[in-house]
């Protein structure tokens, strides 16, 4: 489970989304998600399938490799799923006991079910493809007008870009004290759910220990490099945008233009 969290990840690969202004992708992720819960009609998914696979195959990133965020969220999927599909009123469909699929519950269920995972794939698009420094640098850029009434964008954009880069890390970091207790006799694959959740406690302390080193080791770290915030800080690659990017952007206005649309005309 834990080597299928992708979210933070980088997967480096010589694309056309990788060589995109981190900007324009920050960008474009925010408008799809956004997207995604703009329509109510199955007409919706129509661009929005079409728009994720597209950017999915222009990344190079294998589909198997991305699809694989999804099993981290599987719980929680089938949560919604269950509480969409038996806690809707509408035309009843099956019954069974108390419970009762209705027509109208059934469709909440999928829609649901079909967001989540766009949501957690075009997420996965954008980290893919992009690394955390120059996500900061994206981010910074973006929101830099807030500096204006005092709002610290460069420490915001500094603390997401750390913790997505100690995401993979901590996963890391996680498999090596799980293997190493399971050398030591611990059982982690048995039992119910419970049973294994229950089995995963003796996990946080050493966890929690290896996670405020590593967050000691970082401060110091940057304090022998005289960090001191953004403030007077210079870019050694300034983010600047070319054709491709300009292109990129009408690509992506058309596509929530369309959204848009289809919002106007099947609601």
């Amino acid at each position: 489970m834990l080597k299928d969290i992708t979210l933070g990840q980088y997967y480096p690969a010589g694309s056309i989304l990788h060589e995109l202004d981190p900007r324009v992708k920050v960008v474009g992720a925010f408008l799809y998600i956004v997207s995604l819960f703009m329509f109510k009609s199955y007409p919706g998914y129509i661009p929005a399938t079409l728009f994720l696979a597209f950017c999915i195959y222009m990344s190079k990133v294998p589909f198997s490799y991305m699809v694989r965020g999804l099993k981290a969220i599987v719980i929680l999927m089938l949560i919604t799923g269950l509480c969409n599909l038996f806690m809707t009123t509408g035309e009843p469909l099956v019954s069974f006991y108390k419970l009762t699929i209705t027509k109208e519950g059934l469709s909440t269920a999928v829609k649901m079910l079909l967001r989540l995972s766009y949501l957690v794939l075009g997420s996965s698009v954008l980290t893919l493809t992009t690394t955390p420094g120059n996500l900061t640098d994206a981010l910074e850029r973006l929101f830099r007008g807030l500096n204006k009434i005092n709002v610290p964008v460069h420490e915001i954009a500094m603390m997401l870009s750390i913790a997505l880069s100690f995401i993979p890390i901590l996963m890391e970091e996680t498999d090596k004290i799980m293997k190493a207790q399971m050398a030591r006799g611990a059982d982690f694959e048995s039992g119910n759910i419970f049973v294994r959740i229950k089995a995963l406690v003796p996990l946080l302390v050493p966890l929690f220990v290896s996670a405020f080193k590593r967050a000691g080791d970082l401060a110091l770290a940057m304090e022998a490099r005289c960090y001191r915030g953004g403030q007077g800080r210079t870019k050694m690659k300034p983010l600047v945008y070319n054709k491709t990017d300009i292109k990129a952007y009408v690509v992506i206005l058309l596509y929530f233009i369309l959204i848009l649309c289809i919002k106007l005309v099947w609601g």
